[in-house]
């Protein structure tokens, strides 16, 4: 999963963030149940000078897939996706490398809603590639919930862990992902589920 993400991200391998957005689908798709029947879908978003740099914002390009697949096999649930509703208010320092405090200092206040009116009383899925020590997340949780949002919904491709895993050959991974995804909304194999799901009902420090 690792090198997966970082070819995206890093290598600029977009058409990667289509078997990505299936697997986040599926695991998204464990909400269906409990979530209400609208929600707004929001990216985690890039500042201007990042965007301009990396030409793309990954986070949205997972939601849009996601949301893709989600469409299909949920056809009941209406996710809108609304990418330019959250605002990075400034650049930031990248998060790999440091602590937890250094985490959330470095977001505090890096996040803004664009339209209050647009998030006011609304239930929000907001979407990230990895969650590591949650500071981004509840940093743009916070500025939608400020804005008035009813709930935020944070799902992530992945989730940190300490333990290191091993590197595969990035052709090898995508392929066997392809094999492996099945429809959209299905499980994947264990060896793939790193896709998680957390709410500000279940986090108070939203």
């Amino acid at each position: 999963m690792k090198a997966a993400i970082h070819a995206l991200k890093y290598d600029g391998l977009q058409p990667a963030a289509r078997p990505l957005g299936r697997m986040l689908a599926g695991a998204i798709s464990q909400l269906a149940a409990e979530a209400p029947a609208e929600m707004l879908v929001i990216p985690v978003p890039l500042h201007r000078s990042k965007f301009t740099e990396r030409g793309f914002n990954q986070a949205r390009l997972l939601a849009l897939h996601a949301v893709g697949f989600l469409r299909k096999s949920h056809p009941g649930w209406h996710l809108t996706l609304a990418s330019s509703t959250l605002m990075r208010l400034r650049p930031t320092a990248s998060q790999a490398g440091l602590t937890a405090r250094q985490r959330r200092l470095n977001v505090r206040g890096a996040f803004t809603v664009s339209d209050s009116a647009a998030v006011a009383g609304k239930y929000i899925l907001l979407i990230d590639d990895i969650l590591t020590t949650g500071a981004t997340a509840r940093a743009a949780a916070q500025a939608l919930l400020r804005a008035g949002a009813a709930v935020v919904w944070v799902a992530t491709l992945a989730r940190a862990r300490r333990s290191a895993l091993s590197r595969r050959g990035t052709e090898e991974f995508f392929e066997q992902m392809e094999e492996n995804s099945g429809p959209a909304g299905k499980a994947l194999p264990e060896t793939l589920q790193g896709a998680s799901i957390h709410s500000s009902h279940d986090q108070s420090s939203f």
